[in-house]
């Protein structure tokens, strides 16, 4: 097995972990946090401002945090780890099915149960969470976090840095602009002209 560290030690670090195991490809060999709190038992090897150590011990990363607020720093370090030679895998549940017209680039990961269906494009360091549908001719972004259970219909875009609430619903054909942040339980049936776009309860 190839060996990967993770950055992060929070719910999102330990659900990735639990991805990574399923896929029987990489071993985590520990990870970077603020905190030197345990985390499932793997060595603490510092913040991350200190991956630069290990770049010519262990090459592949996974950024295991996901909390809305710190999108933007999931790219900033994605873009730093990049720049020092490191290497995002990309990683898939064995639970999903993928079809293999579909197209998932590097540090982006596939949740349990996510059906990804025929022409999609997924960009880097993007998160597709549980029970996702992305149907067919879906183009998603750099940076995205789709939660659990949201349905991107056919032909809808994702740009870069996008938030996609639980259980949120897109029409097909819709854009998404970057920076934009679709609320939980959303339904968006034509593309927003707002950052922020949610269902009002």
């Amino acid at each position: 097995m190839k060996k990967i560290m993770i950055i992060g030690a929070g719910g999102h670090a330990s659900s990735c972990l639990e991805i990574i195991k399923s896929e029987k490809k990489l071993k985590v060999v520990g990870f970077f946090d603020r905190s030197k709190d345990q985390f499932h038992n793997l060595d603490f090897l510092g913040s991350d401002r200190e991956i630069h150590k290990y770049v010519n011990k262990y090459k592949n990363l996974h950024i295991g945090f996901a909390n809305l607020k710190h999108l933007i720093d999931r790219a900033k370090i994605f873009e730093r780890a990049k720049k020092l030679g490191f290497f995002f895998p990309v990683i898939i549940s064995p639970h999903s099915v993928i079809s293999k017209s579909s197209k998932i680039c590097e540090g982006t990961i596939i949740f349990h149960h996510c059906l990804i269906n025929a022409n999609t494009s997924i960009g880097k360091n993007t998160i597709i969470n549980n029970n996702c549908i992305i149907e067919h001719d879906v183009v998603i972004g750099d940076n995205c976090h789709i939660a659990p259970g949201s349905i991107l219909n056919g032909k809808v875009i994702i740009e870069d840095n996008v938030f996609v609430g639980s259980g949120s619903i897109i029409k097909e054909n819709v854009v998404i602009k970057k920076n934009t942040i679709i609320g939980m339980a959303t339904k968006v049936l034509k593309t927003p002209n707002k950052k922020i776009y949610y269902n009002k309860i």
